[in-house]
Formats: C-alpha cells, sequence, structure tokens
C-alpha cells in the first residue's frame, strides 16, 4: 500500500519530456519531488507561476512564492510570474500537456468531484473546473477509500461534479486505473495490495484482464 508520497511517485513516471504540467492541491503537488533528471519538465500554477521545482527545505522558505494551495514553493532558473488572466489564457487554451488532480470521488465514466462537500464552508471553486474543461489528459491522485473505510471509486459520484467524463486515469495508494468506456480497467497493484482487496475498495465497475502486475516505484 502507498501513501502520499507513494502515490505522487508514481505519478511522476507519467510525466514526459517537454510537458507543461498543472500540480493541482494535495497529493499532486508532490509529484515536483519525483521527477526523473534527465528530463525537463514545467510545473505550472493556476495563481501565475511557470517553472515551479521541490518544495524548499526548512528554513530556506520565500513566503512571498507560493502555489495556489498557498504552500511555499522553489522556483526553476527560467521560472515566471504573471497574473491570473495569463494564467487561465494558458489552460483554457490547451497549453497544458498533462493535469494533476485530487479528488473526493471519481465515477466509472470519468466524472470527477473536487470542489465542494455540501454543508461544508468552502472558498470557492478555484481553477479546478477550468482545468478539466480543458485539459485532454488528466490524472487523479487520491486515496481509494474514505476514512470511513468506503470507496471513492464509484458507479456515479454524490458531490457536485466539478467536471463530466474527464478523468483518464487514477493512481491510489492501492492501485493505477484507467477510466474506459466500461469502467475501472486495472492496470496496476500498490507493493503488497491483493487484487481482491482492491475489488473490495471499489465500488464502480472493475475490470481484470488477466494478471496485474506490481507497481515499479
Amino acid at each position: 500500500m502507498l501513501d502520499k508520497n507513494g502515490i505522487a511517485k508514481r505519478i511522476a513516471k507519467e510525466v514526459q519530456d517537454g510537458f507543461y504540467v498543472n500540480l493541482g492541491i494535495g497529493i499532486p503537488t508532490l509529484v515536483a519531488n519525483y521527477v526523473r533528471d534527465d528530463i525537463e519538465v514545467e510545473f505550472q500554477s493556476e495563481n501565475g507561476v511557470l517553472g515551479m521545482g521541490p518544495f524548499p527545505f526548512e528554513g530556506e522558505e520565500d513566503a512571498d512564492i507560493i502555489n495556489a494551495g498557498k504552500q511555499t514553493i522553489t522556483t526553476l532558473p527560467g521560472a515566471s510570474f504573471f497574473d491570473s488572466a495569463l494564467s487561465f489564457s494558458m489552460i483554457r487554451g490547451k497549453h497544458v500537456d498533462l493535469t494533476i488532480l485530487g479528488a473526493m470521488e471519481v465515477a466509472e465514466n470519468g466524472d470527477i468531484a473536487n470542489w465542494k462537500i455540501p454543508g461544508r464552508m468552502v472558498k470557492g471553486m478555484g481553477g479546478a473546473m477550468d482545468l478539466v474543461a480543458s485539459a485532454e489528459n488528466i490524472i487523479v491522485a487520491m486515496m481509494h477509500t474514505n476514512k470511513r473505510g468506503e470507496s471513492k471509486l464509484l458507479k456515479a459520484c454524490s458531490l457536485p461534479l466539478t467536471g463530466v467524463g474527464c478523468v483518464k486515469r487514477i493512481v491510489t495508494n492501492l492501485a493505477v486505473l484507467e477510466v474506459t468506456d466500461q469502467g475501472f480497467k486495472l492496470l496496476e497493484r500498490a507493493p503488497g495490495v491483493s487484487v481482491e482487496t482492491i475489488k473490495n475498495a471499489t465500488e464502480g465497475t472493475l475490470i481484470i484482464e488477466g494478471e496485474v502486475p506490481e507497481m515499479d516505484i
């Protein structure tokens, strides 16, 4: 079973040389720490940063340099800063190759709910709806179940939707799954996790074809 850093490390394998990548709040922000050193990647944050690096070491933080989640970050040589209008022009103009988001729920048809739980105060939807409406390659980083042990990979989302039919791939603490027309296709198992455990933790339709390999992270 993976922890949050393990999920981020596995997703980092999906990042390719030359990609422009948007990292959502939460687990996705950790992906920048694990991208291979031999490739060049531009990480974009919708608050107006292009060229984000790993998180700073303790004592080296600059409170003026933050990501969309208000976490202090580092920047790489050549990084740039700009206003939200230009940032969202990049997103809406489909200039981002890969979007990595967290989620509270994902449905078997690729619907995602990640911005609001009814009855709880939220500051706003942020950039999530723009990202899912514009991105053609969306990977979700999430825990497979909630704190009550209930599946977060569902037949249909119960929370307000952020986007419809947009998620392509999901990496959880238990598995890597691809969203297909028939449901969640199981691609890889987390180390030490059985197929049976994944089946029991998945409410939506789970497609299993042949021997499912263990993740290599």
